[in-house]
């Protein structure tokens, strides 16, 4: 679980921002609130509002560049890559900072780097508590480690081992991405607690875009669920008007998606023990969707997954999903998430979420995940322009953000909870009217000189 997110002087966030998923005061839908860990809980969803362009969706890229940054890390003696606050020439030479509070395997987290297009300058992870916090290991200065808890860990020539790798990681690269990079479990007693922060970036945490697909989404399901019967059920709630799913079954090798992915998901299901572990893929190019499982003998199983359609007369015709509407793919795109959502202890964030999905559609989702999460610790974060969630009979004041950006291209953040309003006030129409800011600023159509109409 996010608990919070802090960026600075990256994007076009130039101040530090802070965008919180601590509830606030308010007691209203305390489901919507996870179960505490150590005394701290975390509100399950949040939607952030805002005008184009006011820095909806650079929260969402400087959420998912960390997660990039820790998993991929960079190329040897190449600068980091990413955008810095461009429209103050003092910004320029700053430097920046990420920082995520997050909730994982029952303890609470703050990890985050100051660096730029150079090097990492500083690193830290802590175990944060509500009146105290733990050292995991800090760095300062590019290569000055300190890593006295872990000292006290694990053995002697363990904690060399873990200097040796600290002294080697590159000034350009995390030490969470060396770490992962490196054999060190093997020769190491007890780096639980970073390990524990490299499975929440790899396992737990889930960014979708506009245009994503379910390229590589592993999934576990349930005992005994019937994964067949599980999509149709969902597209038939959905109103897609599929009556049913098909699944072909292929050679694994002749999945028609990149190499590198397929690699991937066979050594992460092949070394996983659960017979639960699936994956689903997707090809960008002609929509095709398989779905990718173990058998008992450990070996890989693909099935092609085709839609049902009834044919006059009693029959059935069956649609690749190139032949369906750009709606319904979105659905199927989602439904790996709401599998997941169920499962618990992962966090979705989600770009345009209406994009070719109707508004009462988007709104029962929320409902869905909500009326159904009291037992449930996920998260469903998406930034949106879809007004229709704007209402505090769905959501809390706390779960309410706005993105604004000031007249000096710099986005700010802000919650509905900074605001004095009732909690049964409908807040829709106050926003559409500029109330809580985050809406766009349109021009005098009369300064449109060049189209041919006339201004009298």
């Amino acid at each position: 679980m996010l608990i919070r997110f802090t960026v600075e002087n990256f994007l076009s966030f130039r101040d530090k921002e802070v965008f919180s998923l601590i509830p606030g005061k308010g007691t209203l839908k305390p489901q919507h609130k996870s179960k505490p860990i150590k005394g701290t809980s975390v509100l399950k969803t949040a939607v952030v509002f805002g005008a184009n362009a006011s820095g909806k969706s650079n929260l969402i890229k400087a959420i998912e560049f960390g997660k990039r940054l820790v998993l991929k890390g960079s190329k040897a003696e190449q600068p980091i890559t990413f955008d810095i606050f461009k429209l103050d020439k003092k910004s320029v030479k700053d430097n920046s900072r990420i920082e995520y509070e997050i909730q994982h395997k029952n303890k609470n987290y703050a990890y985050g780097f100051v660096f730029n297009s150079k090097e990492i300058i500083e690193e830290w992870l802590f175990e944060i508590n509500k009146k105290s916090e733990t050292k995991i290991f800090e760095r300062k200065n590019s290569n000055n480690f300190d890593l006295s808890f872990l000292s006290k860990k694990n053995k002697k020539e363990e904690i060399q081992f873990i200097e040796f790798i600290a002294k080697g990681t590159p000034r350009n690269q995390l030490f969470l991405t060396q770490i992962r990079n490196t054999n060190v479990t093997e020769n190491v007693s007890d780096i639980s607690d970073i390990l524990n922060i490299i499975d929440w970036f790899q396992n737990a945490l889930t960014v979708i875009y506009p245009n994503s697909k379910n390229i590589g989404k592993k999934f576990e399901l349930l005992e005994n669920t019937d994964l067949q019967k599980l999509f149709t059920e969902m597209l038939e709630y959905f109103d897609t008007g599929i009556d049913g799913i098909d699944f072909k079954e292929i050679d694994f090798n002749k999945v028609d998606v990149p190499n590198e992915v397929k690699e991937d998901i066979k050594n992460d299901l092949l070394s996983d023990k659960s017979e639960k572990k699936g994956a689903f893929l997707s090809n960008p190019q002609d929509d095709k969707y398989y779905i990718i499982t173990k058998n008992k003998e450990n070996e890989l199983e693909a099935k092609l997954l085709k839609t049902k359609h009834k044919v006059i007369g009693g029959t059935f015709e069956l649609f690749d999903l190139k032949d369906e509407s750009d709606g319904t793919r979105r659905i199927m795109d989602l439904i790996p998430l709401i599998i997941d959502f169920f499962k618990g202890g992962n966090v979705f964030i989600v770009d345009e979420m209406e994009r070719s999905l109707h508004p009462n559609l988007i709104y029962d989702l929320f409902d869905f995940f909500l009326s159904k999460c009291d037992d449930i610790n996920s998260q469903f974060i998406v930034a949106s322009h879809e007004s229709t969630l704007l209402t505090q009979k769905l959501l809390r004041k706390d779960e309410i953000w706005f993105a604004v950006k000031d007249k000096q291209g710099v986005s700010h953040l802000h919650s509905l909870e900074d605001y004095n309003i009732r909690f049964d006030k409908e807040v829709r129409r106050d926003y559409l009217l500029g109330r809580y800011k985050g809406i766009p600023k349109l021009g005098s159509r009369n300064k449109l000189t060049v189209l041919p109409f006339n201004n009298d």
